[in-house]
C-alpha cells in the first residue's frame, strides 16, 4: 500500500550507468521521489546536508571515500535520513561495519531487479531492509560473537524493553512504536539506547536480527 507521502530519496554512487539503472527501478515504486544523485561520497555528503533527503541509497565502495565514512558524517550531523547501503560486497565485516556505523538497512547489488523494488518498498515503510541470506550471514557472525547474550533474561531486558524490541524487529519505527505503547518517542530512543547497550549491539538492525534468530 503506497504511502500517504512519497519519500524523498537521494542516489550516491561513483557509476552513472548504475545511478541511472537504480533511477529507472526507483522510479515503480511510487513511495520515492528522486532529488538528488551523487558522483562521489563527498558530493553525497553536501546533497545530504542541503537536501535534508528521507532516505538514502549508498554506495560501500567509492573512489573519493568509502561508504561507511559517509554513512559516519551524515550520521554524526544528526541527519535523520534512512541510509540503505547498495554494494556488491557480501562480506560478513562490511556487513556489520555499516550497520555498526549506522546504517539501516544493507543491499546486494547483484540482485534481481524485482527484489529491489520489494525491498525499496519495503524500506520506505520502514522495515529492515536486509535479504534472507544477509539476515542469516549476520546472526551467524553475531551467533559466534561471545560477547552477546543469549536470551533476553541473560541481558537482563525489562518487560517494556522486550516489547519495544519485539516492535524493532518486526520494523516498526520508534513514532509507531510510541503510538502502540502510549509512550513518547523520546521514552523509546531511551529504552532502544539501553537495550543496545544490555544486548552488546550498535544498531537497531543488529538488535531486530538478534530477536528474530532467539525466536526461531
Amino acid at each position: 500500500m503506497p504511502l500517504e507521502t512519497p519519500q524523498s530519496l537521494l542516489i550516491v554512487d561513483d557509476h552513472p550507468l548504475f545511478r541511472k539503472g537504480v533511477r529507472y527501478l526507483v522510479n515503480m515504486v511510487p513511495d520515492f521521489i528522486i532529488v538528488g544523485e551523487a558522483s562521489c561520497g563527498q558530493e553525497g555528503i553536501d546533497m545530504a546536508l542541503e537536501l535534508a533527503p528521507d532516505m538514502i541509497l549508498l554506495d560501500l565502495n567509492m573512489k573519493d571515500m568509502s561508504g561507511i565514512e559517509v554513512l559516519k558524517v551524515i550520521k554524526a550531523s544528526g541527519s535523520d535520513a534512512r541510509v540503505v547501503m547498495l554494494t556488491v560486497s557480501d562480506q560478513a565485516s562490511d556487513l556489520v561495519a555499516a550497520l555498526r556505523a549506522g546504517a539501516d538497512g544493507y543491499l546486494l547489488k547483484e540482485m534481481e531487479p524485482e527484489d529491489l523494488v520489494e525491498k525499496l518498498a519495503e524500506a520506505a515503510a520502514g522495515r529492515i531492509t536486509l535479504t534472507e541470506r544477509l539476515i542469516n550471514l549476520l546472526a551467524h557472525a553475531m551467533r559466534h560473537d561471545a560477547i552477546h547474550p543469549k536470551t533476553s533474561s541473560e541481558a537482563g531486558l525489562t518487560e517494556q524493553e522486550q516489547r519495544i524490541l519485539e516492535r524493532v524487529a518486526a520494523g516498526k519505527s520508534n513514532k509507531l512504536v510510541a503510538r502502540e505503547l502510549g509512550i513518547t518517542e523520546g521514552t523509546v530512543k531511551v529504552h532502544v539506547k539501553h537495550l543496545l547497550r544490555k544486548l552488546n549491539l550498535r544498531s537497531r538492525v543488529e538488535a531486530a536480527v538478534w530477536f528474530v534468530d532467539q525466536h526461531k
